[in-house]
């Protein structure tokens, strides 16, 4: 299979993930007067969006194993086609929240497959790369998706926002019918089977050369998702920040990740696999302990937040590829269980890192500074405690 092609539909399917969440943030005050729901209520088009994409990975994978790549992917994205064209349509909020549990079901299937592909066809550092280019191309999601919504809300409204979704699901599965090859050449018929499922995870979940990078990967995801969830507050109610400049705010920031996957393709050749996550470690706990250090120091400005934000993802475009690769490379026979595992302790730890964010807000930075330095601290110490378990996978 054509290597371009094979990447432009890596790219695409690990785009779902982050065009499902940025391209409708600004119709989210939108939802809550045409509804008339509170803003609680509207969030939980994001929080079930979370929980049913992490839950489902731990299902998709194995299917993927057992079935194949190809035909597990198209029915992820027949779901998610179906579950956004409920969404564009849904006459109350209860509807739209199902129906995007639904839609995480979906992508999150595309996103474990792709992963899985990668392992198929590469072996781990070259898997890295190939996974740092997708990133590049990647970022132009969470890069321009919330500008493209305050748009597409303005203009149209926010069912228009489903409907852009619907059409990329359509135009991914048509080039997915067409140039995707099959490269799962071992497929597992025990693999969706209840007990040798357990058994696969529990011997994943026993391999420290699976946490090696498991928990540096989670770590650094709720890293930036502490910025995702709590950036709006702080920089339009905290720091008056207009309200239709705030994607711009958040492009800067997702421009970080860009620039990182960028530095992580140099770095994974000059450095190797272990070394470029060991600098993207760094770099993110400097970032979150660089927060707190200037919010404690008094300097309450939206540049502050900005860097901040700018750092933690430029660490995240260098640690995810790497912690992806990584992850899944002792487990040839079972990557799809590994990625599936894998993309669920992200999910897991995301949905803590927002959870934490949401209960500390006081109106000040403080509570999100605290959190992005523990979080910093947390993902530094993760990767040099493991240290002499990534080499054993590499």
């Amino acid at each position: 299979m054509n290597p371009t092609v094979l990447l432009l539909l890596i790219a695409g399917c690990l785009m779902l993930q982050p065009l499902s969440t940025d391209l409708y943030l600004a119709s989210l005050p939108h939802l809550g007067s045409y509804f008339g729901a509170s803003p609680a209520a509207v969030q939980q088009t994001l929080s079930l969006f979370v929980i049913g994409f992490g839950s489902a990975q731990l299902v998709s994978g194995p299917l993927s194993d057992r079935y194949g790549r190809r035909p597990v992917l198209l029915g992820g994205l027949g779901i998610y086609v179906v579950a956004s064209i409920a969404c564009g349509l849904a006459p109350t909020l209860p509807i739209l929240v199902a129906s995007r549990l639904v839609q995480a079901v979906g992508c999150c299937t595309a996103v474990v497959v792709a992963r899985a592909i990668i392992r198929d066809a590469y072996p781990p550092a070259e898997g890295a790369r190939m996974i740092a280019k997708a990133s590049s191309l990647l970022s132009l999601a969470p890069l321009l998706g919330p500008i493209a919504g305050s748009y597409l809300q303005v203009s149209f409204g926010w069912r228009a926002a489903f409907a852009v979704l619907t059409v990329f699901a359509l135009l991914m599965a048509t080039a997915t019918t067409r140039w995707l090859e099959e490269t799962n050449a071992s497929r597992n018929p025990a693999a969706t089977r209840l007990r040798p499922l357990l058994r696969t995870y529990g011997r994943i979940a026993a391999s420290p050369a699976f946490w090696a990078y498991a928990l540096p990967g989670s770590l650094s995801y709720a890293g930036i998702f502490i910025f995702i969830s709590g950036s709006s507050f702080v920089l339009i109610q905290v720091l008056g920040v207009p309200t239709e400049y705030y994607g711009y705010c958040f492009a800067f920031g997702v421009s970080g990740y860009l620039g990182g996957t960028l530095l992580c393709r140099r770095l994974l050749g000059r450095l190797g696999l272990e070394r470029t996550l060991t600098v993207g470690s760094t770099l993110g706990c400097v970032a979150g302990i660089g927060f707190l250090a200037a919010v404690l120091a008094g300097i309450h400005h939206w540049a502050v937040v900005l860097l901040a934000q700018f750092l933690a993802m430029a660490a995240h475009g260098i640690n995810f590829p790497a912690t992806q690769a990584g992850s899944v490379s002792p487990f040839p026979q079972q990557a799809g269980a590994a990625a599936g595992l894998f993309g669920f302790l992200t999910q897991v730890a995301a949905l803590l890192a927002g959870t934490a964010v949401g209960m500390s807000h006081d109106g000040t930075l403080l509570p999100l500074a605290t959190i992005s330095a523990t979080t910093g601290l947390l993902l530094f110490a993760g990767a040099g405690i493991l240290h002499r378990h990534r080499k054993i996978s590499v």
